[in-house]
């Protein structure tokens, strides 16, 4: 019964903290766009709703053969194409909005991309 409750506590725990850190995700010298970020979607749905967004750099993006891919948890991914936000980019950074799956144990399982918002590779 222990196990079971401290389990349960810590889950609890962990959906907090991406409440609070997903909230807290924007550009706080930009507080004029944080109602532009809670608006974003993309063909997954929300953006902000299941994910914290995160500013990538240059070399951790691409486009290989039409299609985006991104480099998180020092590994390539494709990024679906319904997670392309195809709005313009108001905030002028690329970024990638993953969510984290994991296992029991604290073992990433995987990670999906719900958003991903291409900027100006420099």
């Amino acid at each position: 019964m222990t196990k079971i409750f401290l389990m349960t506590a810590i889950r609890a725990l962990i959906v907090l903290l991406v409440w609070h850190f997903a909230a807290n995700a924007h550009d706080h010298s930009r507080p004029e766009l944080d109602s532009w970020f809670e608006s974003l979607k993309s063909g997954k749905g929300p953006c902000c709703s299941d994910a914290d967004g995160k500013a990538l750099s240059d070399i951790d993006w691409e486009v290989r053969e039409g299609h985006y891919r991104v480099r998180i948890e020092r590994q390539w991914r494709d990024v679906p194409d319904e997670a392309v936000i195809k709005e313009p980019n108001r905030a002028a950074r690329t970024m990638v909005w993953p969510i984290y799956y994991w296992a029991l144990g604290g073992n990433l399982r995987r990670i999906e991309i719900r958003c991903f918002m291409p900027g100006v590779m420099m």
